[in-house]
Formats: structure tokens, sequence, C-alpha cells
């Protein structure tokens, strides 16, 4: 580790001489004070992710910084999960509103004994019409559109125990449905779980999140989807995302984009590909990937009434995902410049998206040096923030948190600190 210190340090004050700055010069740019920088360019203070970002982008090393303060890689996909022979939904409801669940194996339930599973049955689904798989099917499609709108508005907590409900329901109704509606039911259930798992991820349940996205793909192949796998790749990358991860982010990305999967799955395996490059510091990649899923994304059309794979509530995702990238690259006012422009075309009724976007370029702002302006937009956010209750925004506003304590002689810093720590404990405690 100390001698990982030195070398940056060493690689940092030897360009940044080579690009004739001095060191007040070079911590104007990258707004860190000047003393951080002398103790990080003589190997007494680590640098943290966002300082090699900067230092790559402001002097134009091709993410050799970030590839110095990255951690190495395991070698193993650390998302994959176990299937097993988890195939029976425990689900407990308390007083209180807290839930629980948990799959078990089929196994322990014969070992443990029916009567140690005690409780009140509700019955199972029987035979049905046609008729009636088919109103059922309906139904529970337009109630997906409903979930998806609430998913937007509050804690995803309050609709788990609804979504697995749904989900488990479609699952064993499919086994008691004509053969006509059976592959529907599959799919649609394979849907709802997708969005458990997406849920349980903004929730700050990583297993949770990745156990929910196989039994998506189990769904989705039972009913004759198979495009869903690939889809699954990307929803594991983002969990590598947010753990820092940029190789297996990438290769995830890349494993999803096979000629045979859909352009709208292809399009979105490309945009997180372009944000595991970003993550690496390597711009070039980064910008042929996004050019990538913008080419996907125009030839893509929608052929099906199926809910939509993705984001609903971006008019042009790979505008937005560039300002994410370009953050991540160390070109915080591009980001923020660009993030301006897409959070403007966001719906108000898409709260989760904003607060998402918008901490992300109240981030980019504090890092690119305008605080006070961060601050207001911090402000604006916080209501939002602990209303959705996300994990992963959270990450985003732990960084801004860190981005605004480097200047505590700041009146608009010194006012929103208490709020932003106060709301950090509701958000993700």
């Amino acid at each position: 580790m100390v001698q990982r210190l030195v070398q940056f340090g060493a690689e940092l004050r030897r360009r940044r001489l080579a690009a004739g700055l001095t060191l007040t010069e070079f911590a104007q740019l990258v707004h860190y004070s000047k003393g951080q920088l002398s103790k990080v360019e003589t190997g007494a203070k680590a640098p943290s992710r966002e300082l090699a970002r900067l230092c790559d982008a402001t002097l134009d090393a091709g993410g050799t910084f970030t590839a110095m303060v990255r951690e190495g890689p395991s070698g193993e996909d650390p998302t994959e999960a176990s299937t097993g022979d988890e195939e029976v939904w425990l689900m407990q409801l308390s007083a209180n509103g807290g839930s629980w669940f948990h799959p078990v194996g089929r196994r322990q339930v014969i070992i443990a004994g029916a009567a140690s599973m005690a409780g009140m049955s509700i019955g199972r689904p029987a035979s049905s019409s046609s008729t009636e798989a088919e109103k059922f099917l309906e139904a529970s499609r337009t109630l997906f559109d409903q979930y998806r709108q609430l998913g937007q508005t509050g804690n995803p907590g309050l609709l788990l125990p609804t979504l697995i409900a749904q989900t488990h329901l479609l699952r064993e109704l499919s086994a008691h449905a004509g053969s006509s509606t059976r592959e529907d039911l599959l799919k649609l259930g394979s849907r709802y779980a997708e969005y458990v798992g997406w849920l349980a991820q903004e929730a700050g349940d990583e297993r949770a999140a990745l156990w929910w996205t196989q039994r998506a793909v189990d769904l989705a192949a039972a009913g004759g989807d198979h495009d869903l796998a690939a889809y699954g790749l990307v929803r594991r990358a983002l969990v590598t995302l947010y753990r820092g991860d940029a190789e297996h982010t990438v290769e995830l990305a890349r494993r999803a984009q096979t000629s045979k999967v859909p352009l709208r799955i292809r399009g979105l395996a490309a945009q997180r590909e372009a944000q595991g490059h970003a993550l690496a510091g390597d711009y070039d990649a980064c910008m042929r990937s996004l050019d990538v899923a913008r080419a996907l994304f125009a030839h893509h059309a929608t052929a099906s009434d199926a809910p939509v794979i993705g984001s609903m509530n971006l008019s042009d995702s790979v505008a937005m995902i560039t300002g994410w990238c370009l953050h991540d690259l160390g070109r915080p006012k591009e980001a923020a410049e660009a993030l301006d422009a897409q959070l403007a075309q966001v719906s108000s009724r898409a709260l989760r998206t904003q607060v998402r976007y918008g901490a992300r370029r109240a981030l980019a702002y504090a890092v690119a040096g305008e605080v006070d302006h961060a601050c207001d937009l911090t402000g604006r956010l916080l209501d939002g923030a602990m209303t959705v209750s996300s994990a992963t925004i959270a990450a985003d506003l732990r960084s801004l948190a860190r981005a605004l304590a480097r200047h505590p002689l700041n009146r608009s810093v010194r006012a929103l600190t208490p709020e932003l720590n106060a709301a950090l404990q509701i958000v993700n405690p």
C-alpha cells in the first residue's frame, strides 16, 4: 500500500511539472486544497478515486491514475447467484408494517414438517378457464405499470411484499392455466421478478437483488423468453458498478451484447459498458460504447405491448448516461451541463429518477468547484431523497457530503451539512 501511495504521488508530481503547473495552479483546476495535494504527492495521504479521475482528466493521463487506485480484480464474477433448490417462498408481515421474505428449499420444508410452517391457509390457484386466466393476465399487466409508477414516488420496502406476492401468483397460476396463456403468465411473472430485484437493490440488499434477477431469468426461460437472460447480465453489471468494480461491469455488459439479443437490451448493455469504462477512466472506450448504444436505440422499435425493459422516464437515456459517465471520467463541469439539460426533460412524477440524477448533478457541481450552486441543488433534493429512500442514491449523496466537506468555511456548506447528514441517516441508515 505504501509503495502504491508513493508511486501515485511521484507520477502526479512528474506529470504536473511536465504540464507546467505549480501545485497552487493544479489545486485550482481540481478544486482540492494545496495542502491535500502536497500530502498526496509525498505519499503521506491516500488519493481518493475522485481525485484520481480528476488527475486523469486534467493531466490527460488516459486512466493512469484511476488504475493506480483501483482494487485488483478477483478473477471471479462477484454477482454469480446460486440457484439451489429454493422453490418455496415464505413471507412474514408484521403488525408494525415490516415484512420479511425468505426462499426455502423444499427439502427443508419436508424435514421441518408442515406443522412447523403452521399458518392460516389461503388456498392455491385452481384450474381455471382460458378466459379467467386471460383476464387475470390483463389485470396484472395493467397493475405492473401502476407499480412502476408507485416505485418512483415511495420507499421500495412498501412495494416489495405486494410485488413478491404477485410474482408468486403468476408463477403458480401458470401451472394451472391453459397452454395458450401459460407462457404469457410466466413472461409477465419474470418482469415482476426483475422489478423486485431492482427494488431490492434500491433497498440496499444486493444479495436479494441478485437472487430475484436470477428468478426473473428462470421464469422468462420457462415462458420461452431467453432474451431476459441478457438483461439479467445488465442488471448484475449494475451491482458491480455500484461496488466500483469496473472490470466486471464491462465484462458482464459485453456478454449481454450478442447479435441474437434484441436491440434495446443490447443498447442498455452498451450503456452499462460505457459506465464501466468511465469507472476505469477510459474516455475513448466509454465514448465508443455510448455511440454504439445510441445507434442501437435509434434502430429499436417497440413491436409489442409488453412492459418496457429499463427506465421509462428518460427521453434520451444515452444523453443522461453520458452526463453520468463524464463525472466518473473526471470532467465534472461537462457532466453537470449534460445532466442539467436532461433533467429538465424528466417528468415531475418521476421522483426517483429526478433524485437519482439530481444527486449526481449536485455532486458534479460540487467537484467542479461551484459549491454554492451544489448546495442549493442538494437542498432541493433532500425531501425527495428521504421519500424514495434509495441505497444507490445514498452512494452519491455520501460522495457529495465528502466533496462539500472540503469547504468547511463555506457558508452554504455549513448551513446544509446538518440537513444532509440527517437525510443520509434516513435514506440509508
